[in-house]
């Protein structure tokens, strides 16, 4: 727990209310290391920072520094080195290093800064470099070379050589296709860019794609000229890094041997499947190849998303607005009726010839709005055809079910306008007043009440609104605090604090 907390306090600068001000600080501190200086003093820090807003007091720096210390970002000693004075020895001086856990923040920033602000690519220099030393790797262990006669420390060189590179290709690779598949950067991008974008993509793509080709069947030759002598070099590798390993008896030593081999061996088969077949599985440079040419179409699936978002295509409620804008504007109803044609296609449709009995005797010219109505199955409108292929379904009479649908719709308008009347009554009462109501008055009520209460801004400020619908206006007025109102309903009681109401319908206020 002491371990994590003092982990955790490193990165407190970061979130602090002077976050700026302390990495002007510790930038000057991660600069000293790399140029190789141990310590620094303030005045150095406060000359050498580069401070967003001018230079701050020396008051401020050691402040600072001594917050940073505390935190465990750094490290401080006193600094004798300019004592000219018992005064002066006795004055807190102090020399500022990087502490273990500061270096290690310090190197983890950096590390993410760079991750954030790389960007990816593809490597052909890397191809090459893999086929150069992998060539330099066989003319180490050709055939005729004896094993003592090898030069391990080359062949060590070569091989670290070769997994860095490989594991810089393996990496950009994966982050460039994971790029060129969000296509992030056409979204937001203009045509001209856009273009000019997508023409030096598939410049790139195709440059890379042809380079793979050429150099992976060489890189895979190879590695199957070295693959059955690969293991020894391997081995003796391994004893040459452990032989820096810390002190240890003989079972650690083979320990670590055994180790630093399984770890060779590891990259060496990761190399192997990057270009050469694993049973059933191709090779990763095969579908490298197959994903950056997958990424053309991608490409071009991006632009053509993006002209239909510049096409200039508005949604539908735009388009409803500016059309009842042009409906307002119409000087007559015959101006609106040519309206009302061209924007909704309310066009002649006996020209279809469907064949009713009592259009022959109409011109295909003639207006929908003298003439009879043409009915049309609406199979027609959704499929293109009048009626499904084989026999016609049965017809059922649903009359009884449209009989029942429109006397429940008939008992539903009354019971409202009931309630509507029972409650718009125009007269200002007080809610201990209304006595009882029943379901549907109450159910009324409480839309009214909700839609008043939403408008109030505080429990004492009296409201009036027109409702939702058009129809009513409703006031309602708080009375004093300790006031109490009791509503009885078929569901229950309702009750709270009393209130004046005024519900009436909205045309007594026209």
């Amino acid at each position: 727990m002491q371990i994590e907390s003092a982990s955790a306090g490193l990165f407190r600068h970061l979130s602090a209310d002077k976050a700026a001000f302390y990495r002007c600080i510790l930038d000057v501190f991660a600069a000293a290391k790399r140029q190789y200086r141990l310590q620094l003093r303030p005045d150095e820090v406060l000359a050498e920072a580069l401070w967003p807003d001018g230079a701050p007091r020396i008051e401020d720096v050691n402040a600072a520094l001594a917050q940073l210390a505390e935190w465990g970002n750094l490290e401080s000693q006193h600094d004798t080195a300019r004592v000219a004075s018992l005064a002066d020895f006795y004055r807190a001086r102090f020399l500022y290093r990087l502490s273990h856990g500061g270096e290690a923040v310090e190197a983890g920033l950096a590390v993410f800064l760079q991750t954030l602000q790389r960007r990816a690519e593809l490597q052909t220099v890397a191809l090459e470099d893999i086929a150069s030393r992998l060539q330099s790797l066989h003319l180490l262990l050709k055939d005729d070379a004896a094993d003592d006669t090898v030069d391990v420390a080359k062949i060590h060189e070569i091989l670290r050589d070769l997994v860095r590179v490989f594991e810089s290709l393996a990496e950009n690779a994966q982050a460039f296709m994971a790029g060129v598949a969000r296509s992030i950067e056409l979204q937001q991008a203009e045509a001209g860019a856009v273009l000019d974008y997508k023409r030096r993509l598939i410049d790139y793509l195709e440059r890379f794609m042809g380079d793979l080709v050429r150099r992976s069947d060489t890189i895979a030759r190879n590695l199957l000229a070295l693959a059955p002598r690969i293991d020894a070099p391997l081995q003796r590798v391994a004893q040459r890094e452990a032989r820096d390993a810390a002190p240890g008896d003989s079972r650690e030593l083979h320990d670590e041997q055994l180790r630093r081999h399984h770890a060779w061996r590891e990259r060496w088969q990761g190399l192997c499947r990057w270009f050469l077949p694993a049973g059933n599985e191709p090779p990763q440079a095969e579908l490298l190849r197959a994903r950056a040419r997958a990424a053309i179409p991608q490409l071009l699936a991006a632009i053509a998303t993006l002209n239909e978002r510049r096409s200039g295509r508005s949604d539908r409620s735009a388009d409803f607005r500016v059309l009842a804008e042009w409906f307002a504007e119409c000087v007559d109803d015959d101006e609106a009726h040519r309206l009302a044609r061209a924007a909704f296609a309310l066009n002649p449709a006996r020209h279809f010839s469907l064949g009713a009995p009592d259009d022959e005797s109409l011109p295909a010219s003639a207006s929908w709005t003298e003439a009879p109505p043409l009915r049309i199955n609406p199979r027609l409108r959704e499929y293109g055809e009048a009626a499904p292929r084989g026999p016609l379904a049965r017809v059922r009479d649903r009359s009884t079910e449209r009989a029942l649908m429109a006397s429940q719709l008939a008992e539903e308008s009354r019971q409202a306008d009931e309630a509507r009347r029972r409650l718009a009554t125009g007269r200002t009462l007080r809610l201990s007043q209304l006595g009882a109501l029943d379901a549907h008055a109450f159910a009324l009520f409480l839309t009214l009440l909700g839609e008043a209460l939403a408008e109030q801004c505080g429990p004492d400020t009296p409201v009036e609104r027109l409702t939702g619908d058009g129809l009513l206006r409703i006031t309602l007025e708080p009375l004093e605090a300790d006031s109490h109102a009791r509503i009885e309903t078929p569901l229950g009681v309702f009750a709270g604090r009393d209130h004046r109401l005024t519900i009436a319908p909205a045309e007594d206020f026209a």
